[in-house]
């Protein structure tokens, strides 16, 4: 056999056997039975063509060529220790696909920021943004994390309330300076709004703070957010943005904000399940705290 080629455990064993002085004393270090420990020496002698160790009344006196070996195979345990390491840190960085749902405003003008220092430091985590405002189920795998606007009803869900997300009326420049500015609410009734269409949440939303504003008035209609909030920012009318995404654009003013303040909770879900996951636990964790401090921005004092 050539040297090369030789099993590595053959020389930790005889490492074991050089430091412990004794076949016993090497196999409880390496957790072997004494007999397992004398094949191993065995072999290796064999595979060496030489005695390493001269059998004594008092223990294993190495040979010479065992004096010789000695600091090649401390050489051979060190490399293999430092490869353990290498390899057990790579295990430990997360890689692999998280699906993350949101709303599409949030996912739409608030991750994009949020994510891009996280995925700049774990470049091996690819990261399937998913843009909805329907409840994705978790539970059947549909996603792994999700930020909604509604507190969760699965029990097997981990849920954590990032807190109020207020939401206001604002309007661009260019409308303000072609329409001017409602002073009180009933002057909404002759401004230009952008609301949705079959989306029942502004109606909701004005019922329950008995605000003026229904359906009809709304000029420009869709039910995708996005779309209500480029139509803000091309100016044509007023909408509700969440305070923070409409305070950030210089171009954009709010809108009696002393009058009218919708508001929503932030809830972060995961499947109980995906705890074990490190890829998913690290975002969740880290969104958890990114996204409490834009809950932070986005309400109103």
């Amino acid at each position: 056999m050539a040297e090369q080629d030789i099993d590595w455990n053959l020389y930790r064993s005889f490492l074991a056997v050089m430091r412990e002085g004794s076949l016993s004393a090497a196999g409880r270090v390496l957790g072997l039975s004494q007999p397992s420990l004398g094949r191993h020496i065995d072999a290796l002698e064999g595979a060496l063509g030489a005695s390493l160790f001269i059998r004594a009344p008092d223990g294993l006196r190495p040979t010479p060529l065992a004096q010789e070996l000695l600091a090649s195979a401390q050489a051979m345990s060190g490399a293999a220790q430092q490869a353990a390491r290498l390899a057990s840190g790579h295990q430990r960085q997360p890689r692999g696909t998280v699906r993350l749902t949101a709303s599409q405003i949030v996912g739409g003008e608030v991750l994009p920021e949020i994510l891009a220092p996280f995925m700049a430091q774990h470049p091996d985590i690819a990261i399937e943004l998913v843009l909805n405002n329907r409840p994705d189920d978790l539970l059947k795998g549909e996603a792994d994390i999700a930020v909604r606007m509604v507190k969760p009803t699965q029990q097997s869900l981990l849920a954590r309330r990032i807190g109020r997300v207020d939401i206001g009326l604002f309007a661009h420049k260019r409308y303000i300076r072609a329409h001017g500015l409602p002073t009180q609410v009933s002057d909404l009734a002759h401004h230009v709004l952008i609301g949705p269409d079959q989306d029942p949440f502004v109606a909701q939303m004005a019922s329950r703070h008995s605000l003026p504003i229904d359906r009809e008035m709304f000029v420009l209609r869709s039910d995708n957010d996005l779309a209500q909030m480029a139509a803000l920012r091309a100016g044509i009318g007023i909408a509700g943005c969440h305070l923070a995404v409409g305070r950030q654009d210089p171009d954009l003013q709010e809108v009696l904000p002393d009058h009218i303040t919708f508001n929503l909770d932030m809830w972060l879900l995961m499947h109980r399940d995906q705890n074990r996951n490190p890829s998913i636990k690290l975002l969740y964790r880290y969104l958890a705290d990114a996204l409490s401090a834009y809950a932070r921005r986005c309400t109103r004092h």
